[in-house]
Formats: C-alpha cells, sequence, structure tokens
C-alpha cells in the first residue's frame, strides 16, 4: 500500500496544478490586462505543445531512460515550474505589490515563460510515466502479499483514490477562493514538492521495481529513413533482393522505401541501421500512409482549445451566485472532468455493440457535437453582449454581468462530449489500423494531433481577424 501511495501522490500534485492553470486565462485578462486573442494564444500553445511533448518523451523513456527516470525528471520540472510560475506574481518581485498591469516587469515575464515551459515538460513526463510505474508497482505489490489477490489489489488503492478525491474537492472549491495569485499557485508548487520528496523517499528505501528498458517500436521506423538514404541512389528493388526474414508481403505503394530492405553482398555483416526487415518496412509505410487521416482530427483540437480559452473568458464577469452561495469557475473542470468518461463510456458501450461502424459512427458524433457546441456558445455569447448592451456595461469592463454563469453549462457538457466521443472513437478507429507494436503511442498521437489542433486555433484566429480587417471593417477579434 506505500508505494502506492507513493507514486499516487505526484496525481494529487496534477490535480492541483491543472485546477491553478484551469483559471490562467482569468489571471493574464485580469492582472496582466492582456486582450482575450493574445491570453487564449498564450493557453493554447501551452494546452497544444504538452501532448506534442509527451509522444516525444514516450518514445525517449521507452528507448533510452525509462519511466522511473521520466518520473523523477519531470517531477523536478514540475516543482520548479510551479514554484516560477508563483513567483512571477507581482508580490515576490514586482515593482510594486498590486496585482494589476502596472506591477508586471520584464522579471516577471521572463518568470511567467520560463515556469509555463518547464510546467509543460513536467506534465508530459508524467503523461507518459505515471499511470505505467504505478501499474507495474502496484502489481508487484500485490504479488508480493497475495498472488491471487484481485480484491486486495483494489483495497490497496482504496487510500490513494480517496486522497486523490480529497485533493480534487479541495482544488475545485476551495483553491479558488484564495484571492492572491501568489498562493493560489504557490499552494500547488509546495505540494508538488511534497509530493516528488515523498516518491522519492520510496526510491530511496528500494521500494520500487524499475520498467525494463525494451525500446521504442518509434526506433524501428527512424532505422527504416535512415536507411532508405543510406540506399537513396539505388533502383527500386525487386520482392527477391529484400531482407525478408519473415516472409512478409511486400505492397506496391510507397515503393521508395524498399530500399531499406536491400539485401547486403553475401559475407557483410548486416548494419540494423542500413538493413531493415521488410515488415519493418511495412509497418513504417502503414503509419505513413495513415499520417493524412490522423491529421483531419486537427479540427477536433481546434474546437477542443475554446474549452479553457474563450468559453473562460464568457464567465470572468457573469453573476457566479447559485442562490445564496457563490460558486467558483473551476467548478466547471469538475463538471467538464465528470461528464466526458460519461461520453466515453458510452462509445465502448456503442463498440461493443457495433464493432465495425464504432469508430466512424463515434468519429462522425464527435463532429456533429462540435457544430452544435459553437452553436450554442454563440447564442449564449449573443445573449451575454446583448445584457452587456441592455445595462450599459461597455465602458465597464470590471463589472459584473446580470446573466448566470449556468448558462455556459451546455456549452461545456457539448465540449466534454466531444472530448469523450472523439478521442475514444479516434483511438479505436486507428487500433484497426495501426501495427501491434504501435498500440501503446496511439493515445500519445491522438493527443498530440488534438494539441496540434489546439496550437493551429491561434493560427486561425490571426487569420480570419486579417481577413475580417479587409476594406477597413474592424477585427473580430
Amino acid at each position: 500500500m506505500a508505494t502506492f501511495v507513493r507514486i499516487s501522490a505526484l496525481s494529487w500534485a496534477d490535480v492541483l496544478a491543472a485546477f491553478a492553470m484551469f483559471v490562467m486565462m482569468n489571471y493574464l485578462t485580469n492582472v496582466w490586462k492582456l486582450s482575450t486573442t493574445h491570453t487564449a494564444g498564450i493557453i493554447n500553445i501551452w494546452n497544444g505543445i504538452t501532448p506534442v511533448l509527451a509522444f516525444a518523451f514516450a518514445f525517449f523513456s521507452d528507448a533510452f531512460i525509462g519511466d522511473f527516470y521520466m518520473l523523477v525528471s519531470s517531477s523536478i520540472s514540475y516543482s520548479v515550474g510551479l514554484g516560477l510560475l508563483s513567483m512571477s506574481t507581482p508580490p515576490v518581485f514586482g515593482t510594486c505589490k498590486d496585482y494589476n498591469q502596472e506591477c508586471i516587469g520584464h522579471t516577471q515575464k521572463v518568470l511567467f515563460y520560463t515556469a509555463l515551459s518547464l510546467i509543460a515538460v513536467g506534465m508530459a513526463g508524467h503523461m507518459v510515466s505515471l499511470a505505467p510505474f504505478l501499474d507495474l508497482n502496484t502489481k508487484s505489490e500485490k504479488d508480493d502479499k497475495n498472488e491471487n489477490g484481485k480484491g486486495n489489489k483494489i483495497l490497496v488503492q482504496i487510500p490513494g483514490l480517496i486522497m486523490v478525491l480529497i485533493v480534487i474537492l479541495a482544488a475545485g472549491i476551495g483553491l479558488p477562493y484564495i484571492k492572491p495569485w501568489s498562493l493560489r499557485f504557490g499552494i500547488p508548487a509546495i505540494c508538488s514538492v511534497v509530493a516528488t520528496v515523498f516518491f522519492l523517499t520510496g526510491w530511496a528505501r528500494g521500494d520500487y521495481i524499475p520498467a525494463p528498458i525494451e525500446g521504442s517500436p518509434l526506433t524501428t521506423t527512424v532505422r527504416v529513413f535512415v536507411a532508405t538514404v543510406c540506399n537513396f541512389s539505388k533502383p527500386i528493388p525487386s520482392p527477391n533482393e529484400l531482407y525478408n526474414e519473415k516472409d512478409t508481403r511486400s505492397t506496391r505503394s510507397l515503393r521508395c522505401f524498399d530500399k531499406a530492405a536491400i539485401k547486403l553482398p553475401e559475407g557483410q555483416r548486416p548494419d540494423k541501421w542500413k538493413v531493415c526487415d521488410v515488415r519493418e518496412v511495412e509497418d513504417t509505410k502503414i503509419g505513413i500512409r495513415i499520417l493524412p487521416m490522423w491529421l483531419t482530427f486537427i479540427v477536433v483540437g481546434i474546437v477542443l482549445s475554446i474549452g479553457n480559452t474563450y468559453f473562460l473568458e464568457q464567465a470572468n464577469h457573469m453573476d457566479r451566485k447559485l442562490g445564496k452561495i457563490k460558486v467558483s469557475i473551476p467548478i466547471f473542470l469538475l463538471f467538464y472532468n465528470a461528464t466526458s468518461p460519461i461520453f466515453a463510456k458510452f462509445y465502448i458501450y456503442l463498440a461493443k455493440r457495433t464493432k465495425k461502424y464504432a469508430p466512424p459512427l463515434g468519429i462522425a458524433t464527435g463532429m456533429v457535437l462540435s457544430v452544435l457546441c459553437c452553436i450554442t456558445a454563440a447564442k449564449v455569447e449573443t445573449r451575454r453582449l446583448h445584457r452587456i448592451r441592455d445595462h450599459d456595461l461597455l465602458d465597464k469592463p470590471d463589472e459584473k454581468i446580470p446573466m448566470s454563469i449556468f448558462a455556459l453549462l451546455p456549452q461545456f457538457m457539448l465540449l466534454a462530449a466531444v472530448d469523450g466521443m472523439a478521442n475514444s472513437s479516434i483511438k479505436g478507429f486507428f487500433k484497426n489500423q495501426t501495427p501491434e507494436s504501435m498500440y501503446k503511442y496511439l493515445t500519445y498521437c491522438t493527443n498530440g494531433v488534438l494539441g496540434l489542433g489546439k496550437m493551429a486555433s491561434v493560427l486561425s484566429v490571426y487569420v480570419v481577424g486579417k481577413v475580417s480587417e479587409r476594406n477597413g471593417k474592424p477585427n473580430w477579434f
């Protein structure tokens, strides 16, 4: 049980950091006084680059350092990043102590952007290695105590799960009521440091079993490209000239990569970076062929990018009262995280009933929900702007808008549905298309493509803004 708690402590810090970062949009618009477009660009680039880094880190972890050292390095990066984020607030190194634009100097900006980079590295590392390392050591701990005790595994995990639930509730309900931004960012930083130290105590005691470094299937892809380049000047070989140890049929598409499998003359020792098997070449071809299809899902990422940017800016000055209770904006993150798995489970149910058609239906449903989400958000924004005009608040950006914040719930629910349905169905679709060796990377590839979509949203806003300025018209953004 101690091993499970030590490792899962890192996830507690993840939860606190996620809630702290969720309100970053409000911090930059209210304190730094950045425009909505500028702030959304910063947040979306950060949100997009994190899963892209996770894909690269998955390769690096599998091929070189393993899950444990990836966790150690990413946890340290996480802790330092959150600490720098707290120090980037005006009361720490600012020219003045107030949370306003005049107190944000060059030092704060350097600390802030450095912090975002380190936090992205920390999050990406945890996305890659935390769950596999936890599963490996929990299984080992269970086997040591009870070889057949499935129920024992659940008992071992209960304390950690209870703590995760407590942290989620504390972060979602308590953290937003802390007014100073330095403390709001500082508490997750302290918790991250404590969790990292607590995790390292298990290493000092020798409690952890490091996962063996078995190499990454992406290395094979790199080898195929290297071997193709080495044999670039040679003509495309015939099937009997290929190194085909596993008797794999060579396809007729992308035949330039067949050069990677050209046999060496007899007597020469084969070099794995210059000669690949036909099976390895064919697996690489599959990846290249499905890449254009994968990139089409960037559109889903563009839609998902509005959740913790423009949606939060809508909520910024709306009425937050539920009766006599004043709710905080991170309540939407709780709602989102609770709703998204429900739709993911609905897809799993659909997949069991219609295995053949489940992925296309799930993807199509996700696309339709994306459209409905945008339409709903536009309707709510129209109502919000009408309220602003009706109450003469156009020149009073900090005044409360007489419109309930819960008007945003439908669009958050639809966005969570897009996330749950599309994410699961995209992985299900490509699971039937990719080699078995690449199954582990399906999640990272899917999240990476959605991350590219979030970054692409910055470009789309810029292009639309420039187009809207034609003929002297005002910029839409």
